[in-house]
């Protein structure tokens, strides 16, 4: 899916896989986050043949103008899980929003591990 806003310039559409770049890039520059890690299997063996992409670990859903978004990240060993998901929270929440001109209405972070 994507999203789509219209304006005078005529419609604007925002695919998925562009907002899950932006989350994703905007969550690894977050202090205490090491890696996102992807959720299907077949993913991972995928990431051993080809370059990084932000857009790993990063679930998007659309409906109409509001986007939900499912980080699965893995920490830092060490660093407060509740510090880092809020600090996360809010980094991604503004830069998908500020980059979309769309609302966010959620942003779920899933702490999948801790490295050391």
């Amino acid at each position: 899916m994507s999203v789509t806003t219209n304006n005078y310039y005529g419609k604007i559409f925002i695919s998925d896989d562009a907002i899950a770049a932006i989350a994703g890039s905007a969550a690894l520059e977050c202090y205490g986050v090491v890696d996102l890690v992807s959720t299907k299997l077949s993913d991972n063996f995928a990431d051993l043949f080809k370059k990084q992409e932000f857009g790993k670990g990063v679930k998007v859903i659309t409906n109409e103008n509001h986007i939900l978004l499912d980080l699965y990240v893995v920490l830092k060993y060490g660093v407060s899980i509740s510090a880092v998901a809020d600090s996360l929270r809010k980094a991604v929440k503004y830069r998908v929003e500020e980059f979309s001109g769309m609302i966010v209405d959620a942003v779920n972070v899933n702490v999948i591990g801790v490295r050391v």
